[in-house]
């Protein structure tokens, strides 16, 4: 006999309850109209049993695929090698695996990619999606649009009107900039500079507007165009200091690029912090303490945004299947940050 013959059926497990098919159907999909002993009975059946529901036949009861799509708009190199993306998808996963629901990741590797994206998503295999990482002439938006199922943004949308009906999880990025360079003009430093990430991304432009509401007459040489990456870090605090080797701190984008730019300041015999001042953002514990010395960073609660991100989505995917009206959708959510000081600042 093949595996497949051998699998319990719902049949073998109205059988062993005592109830009808039907009974067993509405138990397993979560319907209502069932009486708590019953219920029970089926579940004891279930699990005596084993089991488990034929997806695409629950699908077709439910119009639920209990799967959701991660789309994330960088290369494999690129998301392999970022802790924050690793951060972002545990909060992600932990979240879907607490309502039995299937993580999907898909990754752009080129433009080449969009389309393909936007064919899957727009296929009905997934319930809705959860998408970062997004470029502002980043064509995805409107591919998932089309594609018409839920979606939630980790980070402002950089084409968002502020309609309620964009849904995201972001973190304030410009008040924490706005904290960490106020931090070091507290310690008296005059001459600090800013490497951005990249500038066509939302959180790299709030950022780098965070630092401009401390810095207001800030030497335009001060500030250097990076990439969100150590080699970004370091190719930039390399330009700064050729251009101002004045400078007496740095506030980096984010964590990996300080640590690219502490590279270059050893190098160049430059001791941090007495003679530059170094403050990243992201405050991401393999990094932020294993550089050396430890880092002055921004914290922001990436994980939580990951969690937020599911969370936001699985309601609005509820909210969906229940046909509630239009206007009833979640509420972008803006976590605050805090400042958290170790030896570079």
């Amino acid at each position: 006999m093949t595996e497949t013959a051998s699998r319990p059926t719902l049949e073998a497990v109205a059988a062993l309850a005592g109830v009808s098919r039907a009974t067993v159907s509405r138990v397993v999909n979560g319907a209502h109209g069932v009486t708590g002993p019953l219920v029970e009975r089926v579940r004891r059946a279930v699990e005596e049993l084993g089991y488990v529901p034929n997806q695409a036949a629950r699908s077709l009861v439910t119009k639920r695929h209990d799967a959701v799509a991660v789309v994330i708009a960088e290369p494999e190199t690129r998301v392999f090698a970022d802790p924050f993306f690793a951060l972002q998808l545990r909060g992600i996963s932990k979240e879907l695996t607490a309502h039995d629901s299937q993580l999907v990741l898909l990754l752009n590797e080129g433009r080449d990619d969009h389309a393909r994206v936007g064919r899957y998503l727009a296929g009905g295999h997934v319930d809705g999606a959860l998408v970062f990482s997004l470029h502002l002439d980043d064509p995805l938006p409107g591919l998932i649009q089309r594609a018409g199922i839920p979606t939630v943004f980790g980070g402002r949308p950089g084409w968002s009107d502020g309609s309620s009906r964009t849904v995201y999880v972001d973190s304030d990025n410009r008040g924490g900039a706005r904290a960490a360079v106020r931090h070091l003009v507290g310690l008296g430093r005059t001459r600090i500079a800013h490497i951005t990430g990249a500038l066509d991304q939302t959180s790299a432009v709030d950022r780098l507007d965070g630092f401009r509401d401390v810095m207001e007459d800030a030497d335009p040489r001060l500030i250097m165009e990076g990439d969100f990456t150590p080699g970004g870090g370091e190719r930039a605090m390399r330009e700064l200091l050729d251009r101002c080797p004045d400078l007496d701190a740095v506030f980096a984008a984010n964590d990996l690029t300080a640590s690219g730019a502490l590279r270059v300041l050893r190098e160049r015999g430059l001791r941090v912090p007495d003679d530059v001042a170094v403050v990243g953002f992201d405050d991401m514990l393999p990094v932020a303490e294993q550089t050396d010395p430890p880092l002055t960073t921004v914290r922001q609660d990436i994980e939580e945004m990951g969690r937020l991100m599911a969370c936001l989505l699985l309601r609005g995917i509820d909210r969906r299947g229940a046909q509630e009206r239009v206007a009833s959708v979640p509420s972008s959510v803006v976590l605050p940050t805090t400042l958290v000081r170790r030896a570079s600042a």
